[in-house]
């Protein structure tokens, strides 16, 4: 199987860091014991602007679940169909092509899915398969290509679609004072990408999936997450997802292992930025200097962190912009509620 194109759409409402620290100042600067502690978040994140879903100005009137979500299917099927476009004309292939739709989200909810509200404005095809993924979070990008991939092993003459729409921001929650929510209101965006995989007997020039691997840590379900009530998702974010993410390196070298490789042997990485801390713990496991997590950074620098559509952005940025060489082997790597992680192995 090839990974023939990656395809990303943006909501066209983008600002700055500073500006987005001044509107939560404004909202919760006095209700804050220490209001200097914005501030400090808003810097340690390393994130320089975001894409928002809506206005600025729209999201104090997001008063209700309801009113989040009804913005969210709005925003996400216009989002999808934007990424879905985008990757099959990357591809070269017609709407017509695609067998299989995998899709995965975790910041709304919508019945029928994203996925069956896309048929008729695609115009897919009446006999497509849909697998909609929800509550794998941020692992979902790494782990929809490996489940995609697992499909064109049955079918190598087909063509399947992962998509990814996150809409964070429209999880606000503006009566939440803790900790782990002003983190994630200063370190998500919102953004969508779609991933082409062909299968072994289609021709195709993106790197091969070779192989996948999932790992789930034990009793650890409360390290990241929802709490869902009657005012929507309220994040959860424990401490301890930095050195859950230092754990990764045995399951790693057990994973290459069985393919006859080392970690060395691996020349480029994907991986999810899931923050600073977390990407820092990824350079300690995995022994290479920042300049081997360079687009990673980058892309949370820009985008902030995007959820199951951030390890697809760099993806695409290390097709587009620093392809590995020819025959070498890449590993993607993403992290997600469980907790759990997901190793995708790719020959370039």
């Amino acid at each position: 199987m090839r990974i023939s194109a990656v395809g990303t759409a943006l909501p066209e409402h983008y600002y700055p860091q500073e500006e987005i620290l001044a509107e939560f100042q404004q909202v919760w600067g006095e209700r804050l014991d220490n209001p200097k502690l914005l501030e400090r978040l808003h810097s340690n994140v390393r994130v320089g602007g975001r894409h928002l879903a809506l206005p600025k100005s729209e999201y104090s009137k997001l008063d209700s679940f309801g009113a989040s979500n009804s913005a969210y299917q709005r925003c996400a099927v216009e989002l999808g169909e934007r990424a879905l476009r985008d990757a099959l004309e990357r591809a070269g292939l017609p709407i017509a092509a695609v067998r299989h739709l995998f899709s995965v989200s975790v910041t709304g909810i919508a019945v029928p899915p994203l996925d069956a509200r896309l048929v008729n404005r695609l115009g897919l095809r009446q006999d497509i398969r849909r697998t909609p993924i929800f509550g794998l979070g941020c692992v979902a990008g790494a782990a929809g290509i490996a489940r995609a991939a697992d499909y064109l092993r049955a079918y190598p003459d087909q063509v399947a679609v992962l998509l990814s729409v996150e809409l964070c921001s429209l999880t606000l929650q503006l009566d939440d004072l803790s900790v782990p929510n002003l983190i994630a209101c200063s370190l998500f965006g919102d953004g969508a990408a779609a991933v082409v995989l062909t299968g072994s007997e289609l021709p195709g020039e993106g790197p091969e999936v070779l192989d996948s691997r999932s790992v789930f840590f034990p009793h650890t379900e409360d390290a990241m997450g929802w709490d869902i009530d009657e005012r929507g998702f309220r994040v959860v974010l424990s401490g301890e997802v930095p050195s859950l993410a230092r754990g990764i390196r045995p399951h790693v070298d057990a994973f290459l292992a069985e393919h006859g490789l080392v970690l060395k042997d691996v020349e480029s990485f994907v991986c999810h930025p899931g923050g600073p801390k977390v990407l820092e713990a990824f350079e300690e496991a995995l022994e290479r200097p920042r300049e081997a997590f360079e687009l990673t950074w980058k892309s949370l620098w820009e985008l902030g962190n995007l959820s199951s559509a951030s390890v697809l952005m760099v993806l695409r940025d290390t097709m587009e912009t620093r392809r590995p060489p020819r025959e070498s082997y890449g590993l993607m790597i993403a992290m997600g509620p469980g907790f759990c992680a997901e190793f995708v192995l790719l020959r370039w």
